[in-house]
């Protein structure tokens, strides 16, 4: 079976790559001025990523949306001057040229419709979605979308110069084909909010709700999924794993640990191991890619490859690669380079969901059940 043939059904039509536009034919063409950006979801994540469109000289915060008035309060401290929203549907009435989306998972799907509709550019946080029904929408939608605007997700690892050059020497062939791939991420808890009405609970705590986030493994252990599917030009068919709780008290009810294996069609084997429990300052957040000549192992922090040297090669990143992806998207937004990241994300989003149903479930879980 092909490397493409895992694409049928669910990813049928979808259309992905860079498409480059002649400045003069994108509508909103912002060559010759700052990119107006409009923060949707001023938590945590929303105000730091945001604080990268703010040192971005050719972007300009102009608009803050979120529920609570004290987000909303906190953000504006850090990004003076910008308009203050209750409601996205405001938002995306507005003239900014472009929205940031960093609500709960949950809400993806609606509010990535809603964006699409409105016709601006689009950085949206992962995952796509929580549930199968949930990435669908996002798939519809992102099919829909006008074609002169950009469509981003913050998959920061495509975008990070260091992961680029060592997703090219996996292509190049020069260390063989993928046989193998091992990836994790291990590391500690969350930070947990409080002090608020025990009715907004779940939205302040979102992250620890799997009915909001996903679990953990939809939510933050997408990214680690992402590299290998982007390396491997495939996702898996099938997975099996193993998840618990076991130091995790409250808040919530998702797991705080897990071991799942995924397999390609073509034979290839994906072992992957994640927790939100590691003490002492231990961390492993990396994807290791075993090939027939060497291996390449990749992260956040760079890349070392192992190829039969008496030293491996070391390659260090030392800054976000969050960067990277927002100033690549607010670059490709002004200048007519566009893409449409939605389908890409749609299948890194669903090998998380498969990898958690398969937990929940204690049985193997197939890519073909995941469209019924």
């Amino acid at each position: 079976m092909s490397n493409a043939t895992p694409r049928r059904d669910f990813m049928k039509g979808a259309a992905t790559g860079i498409l480059i536009l002649a400045p003069q034919i994108v509508r909103g063409y912002q060559a010759n001025s700052a990119l107006s950006v409009g923060l949707i979801g001023c938590g945590r994540r929303g105000t730091a990523i945001t604080s990268f469109f703010a040192q971005n000289e050719f972007a300009r915060v102009a608009a803050l949306c979120d529920i609570y008035d004290d987000q909303i309060a906190q953000a504006a401290q850090k990004f003076s001057g910008a308009r203050h929203f209750k409601d996205l549907n405001d938002v995306l009435a507005s003239d900014v040229d472009a929205v940031y989306i960093a609500t709960p998972p949950y809400l993806h799907p609606p509010h990535f419709e809603l964006a699409v509709k409105a016709r601006k550019h689009i950085f949206m946080e992962k995952p796509a979605g929580i549930d199968p029904a949930g990435v669908k929408r996002v798939v519809e939608a992102a099919k829909k979308a006008d074609k002169t605007k950009r469509i981003t997700f913050d998959f920061q690892q495509r975008y990070g110069k260091d992961y680029r050059k060592a997703y090219e020497i996996v292509k190049s062939g020069q260390l063989g084909k993928i046989v193998e791939v091992r990836a994790s991420w291990l590391s500690g808890g969350l930070p947990v909010r409080e002090g608020h009405p025990a009715d907004q609970e779940q939205m302040r705590n979102w992250l620890f709700y799997r009915e909001k986030s996903g679990d953990f493994i939809v939510e933050q252990d997408c990214h680690n999924l992402d590299v290998v599917n982007w390396f491997t030009g495939m996702h898996p068919t099938r997975a099996f794993g193993y998840g618990g709780r076991m130091v995790r008290k409250s808040p919530g009810n998702i797991l705080d640990n897990l071991a799942l294996t995924y397999h390609f069609d073509n034979g290839l084997v994906f072992s992957y191991t994640a927790n939100q429990i590691s003490e002492g300052g231990y961390r492993d957040v990396s994807e290791t890619f075993i090939c027939e000549k060497g291996v390449i192992v990749t992260s956040r922090k760079g890349y070392q490859i192992y190829n039969g040297g008496k030293e491996p090669v070391v390659v260090t990143t030392s800054y976000d690669i969050t960067k990277d992806a927002v100033d690549d998207f607010v670059d490709g937004a002004r200048h007519g380079r566009l893409e449409n990241a939605a389908f890409a994300a749609a299948e890194s989003t669903l090998t998380g969901i498969m990898g958690r149903e398969s937990i929940y479930s204690g049985k193997e879980k197939t890519w073909e059940m995941l469209q019924a």
